[in-house]
């Protein structure tokens, strides 16, 4: 059987430990020589990790890809039912636009913040606070049209409960999982969304035909309270190790909060570790980290004009009714969670068999998605049918998901220890996407009905589609400019 060893990565011995610098990759190698133990060690931790029959890393994945449908099926939820009630409230397109795009302003204010809490107390507790906040919050709160402020108030903390939910995941997912299983992990954690989008899609609008609005509140919060018993149960930080070696690479449990008096063993003995300081002027200057935060508000954008809007484009701009489209109006979404997944798995096979290194596997499905995405959004509008709509926004979701491989995962590669404060930078620039992209639309909207009578004209929707199409292009052409795959924060 051949040996497992540790290839693509450069390793300085010190008089205390070795010090990791690239990415791990596992590969089988004969040619080396037999009986290094040290390059075993990081193998062995992540066997560490989880049991031969079912690795716990494995479980807290599984968990993580479950918290993000839900929190999906509550968007995808709220938009579905307050749509419905505005419209019979006779609201208008841009006042409709104005409370879709509040919960991204509460969502937008927690998100770094969200990073700096999962950095400094766990990931793990800060995950089940805010989905205990946010399943309560859907519990209590009437869907009133003519209750402005009580629903802008709802969304807003809605928003600010879920803002801490991402870079939160991105800090348990990097105490957990080794770098070559990266890719995979974190690509089916976040087709958890799609999946939630494409669920709330299917069932939704039924469950409001029959058991009206508010009806929606209440599943969506249920659904909350069981993630986070199960969270509460099956969740843990990773195990204690004798080897820091395995977080030199980038994961491990002394990516876990030190405090200040905890001591970590190394070969030779115990020394004491502080936590070390957040880099932010760094991070903030970082060319390597505005690529991924370029990408991330353009996807945002794109993502959520669809996902607040598509509703609408079909009720009005295509004259149909969503009970009546049946399970095919869900495909854009389901679309998102296969070629997510199938982007993780293509990442992962290209670089632990070496065939791309990792800075050119996250530019090629990052640029092939984008620009994808981009051509079949510009098209969009020139379909006047639903099997033409629903291919054009499925082709350009699913590839969207696919570049999650390139520039979603590289929060990782680029700052593993400080990976929930870099999603937290990368993911406000996604949320005011969304505050920018729906209030902006729906101000588009209400224009081009002023324009053209109704919403019923390709031309009233052409903006709607061109503006995020044009964004993904710019936005591959700076990822392939700026980006990397190498660890560039200690």
């Amino acid at each position: 059987m051949a040996k497992q060893t540790l290839s693509s990565f450069r390793v300085q011995k010190d008089t205390r430990q070795w010090q990791v610098i690239d990415q791990v990759v596992i590969t089988y190698n004969k040619g080396k020589r037999k009986g290094n133990q040290r390059r075993g060690l990081l193998i062995n931790e992540a066997v560490r990790m989880g049991t031969m029959k079912f690795p716990r890393r494995y479980v807290i994945v599984i968990l993580t890809f479950i918290c993000t449908c839900v929190c999906y099926v509550e968007r995808m939820g709220f938009s579905i039912a307050y749509t419905v009630t505005a419209d019979a409230a006779g609201v208008n397109q841009s006042s409709k636009g104005t409370i879709l795009s509040t919960f991204y302003y509460g969502y937008a204010c927690s998100q770094v913040p969200g990073g700096w809490a999962a950095q400094r107390i766990g990931g793990r507790r800060v995950l089940l606070l805010s989905f205990v906040l946010w399943s309560l919050t859907c519990a209590l709160i009437p869907l009133d049209p003519n209750q402005v402020t009580t629903l802008v108030i709802a969304r807003l903390l809605v928003g600010v409960a879920q803002g801490f939910i991402f870079p939160s995941i991105h800090t348990v997912l990097a105490q957990w999982v080794p770098p070559h299983e990266r890719s995979r992990s974190v690509s089916l954690t976040t087709s958890g969304m799609y999946l939630g989008a494409a669920l709330g899609m299917l069932v939704l609008p039924s469950l409001v035909k029959f058991r009206g609005p508010q009806s929606v509140f209440l599943v969506e919060a249920t659904l909350g309270a069981m993630w986070s018993l199960l969270w509460f149960t099956y969740s843990s930080d990773p195990p204690r190790s004798e080897h820091p070696k395995a977080t030199a690479a980038g994961f491990g449990e002394t990516l876990l909060p030190i405090k200040a008096t905890q001591k970590v063993k190394v070969e030779n003995g115990l020394y004491p570790v502080k936590n070390s300081k957040i880099p932010w002027k760094k991070i903030i200057l970082s060319f390597p980290v505005w690529a991924v935060v370029v990408n991330n508000f353009t996807f945002h954008y794109a993502l959520y004009v669809l996902m607040n809007w598509l509703p609408t484009y079909f009720e009005l701009g295509l004259q149909l009714s969503l009970q009546e489209m049946g399970s095919y109006k869900m495909m854009p979404y389901f679309n998102m969670f296969i070629f997510s997944n199938i982007g993780g798995v293509i990442a992962d096979h290209l670089i632990t068999r070496r065939i791309l290194s990792v800075t050119k596997t996250r530019k090629v499905l990052n640029t092939i998605g984008f620009i994808v995405a981009s051509i079949a959004l510009v098209a969009i509008p020139l379909f006047r049918t639903s099997g033409g709509v629903v291919f054009c926004s499925s082709v350009a979701l699913g590839f969207l998901a696919l570049g999650r491989a390139g520039f979603a995962v590289n929060h990782m590669d680029i700052a593993p220890r400080y990976a929930g404060i870099v999603m937290g930078v990368s993911n406000t620039a996604g949320t005011l996407a969304g505050i920018i992209g729906v209030d902006l639309t729906g101000r588009l909207l209400e224009a081009a009905k002023t324009a053209h009578s109704d919403l019923s004209s390709p031309d009233s929707w052409r903006t709607v589609f061109f503006i995020p199409g044009l964004l993904c292009a710019l936005s591959s052409f700076v990822f392939l400019l700026f980006s990397t795959g190498e660890r560039i924060f200690d």
